[in-house]
């Protein structure tokens, strides 16, 4: 009589569970990069609309003498930001100050609500409360 030899196939269960563990292990470090990098990516929008806002206010002050006090009156269309929820510009002076304040709306990654504010300076890091990690370099 001849004995068949019978092949055993697949993974043990104590196979998987350590390629579950090590997957765990991964994610647990992957995942919050991960965030991170999506609302970096999120908070740049503020800065690019903020930096167009800027150049369009020293635009209209060269020519004017004086800061607009709409997004309407800028010389080019300018779409609201997708991310964050844009306040009006204010001023207490036209002719020498202008500010304005961007509020991330919605889930911010475990960042909570933050604000960005630009001014007629620039980035105003004093009154806005983004994370270091998340403003770009400037």
């Amino acid at each position: 009589m001849k004995m068949i030899a019978t092949q055993k196939t697949g993974f043990s269960l104590v196979e998987l569970t350590i390629v579950v563990v090590i997957l765990g292990i991964l994610a647990t470090f992957a995942v919050p990069r991960f965030m991170s990098s999506v609302e970096k990516t999120k908070a740049a929008e503020a800065f690019t609309y903020l930096s167009q806002v800027e150049s369009g206010q020293a635009r209209y002050h060269a020519e004017h003498g004086k800061y607009i006090n709409k997004t309407t009156s800028l010389d080019f269309t300018i779409d609201a930001p997708q991310y964050f929820t844009v306040s009006g510009i204010t001023s207490s002076n036209w002719e020498t100050k202008w500010e304005m304040t961007l509020t991330r709306s919605g889930g911010a990654a475990g960042y909570g609500a933050y604000k960005v504010v630009f001014n007629q300076d620039g980035f105003d890091s004093e009154k806005s409360t983004i994370k270091a990690e998340l403003a770009p370099s400037l």
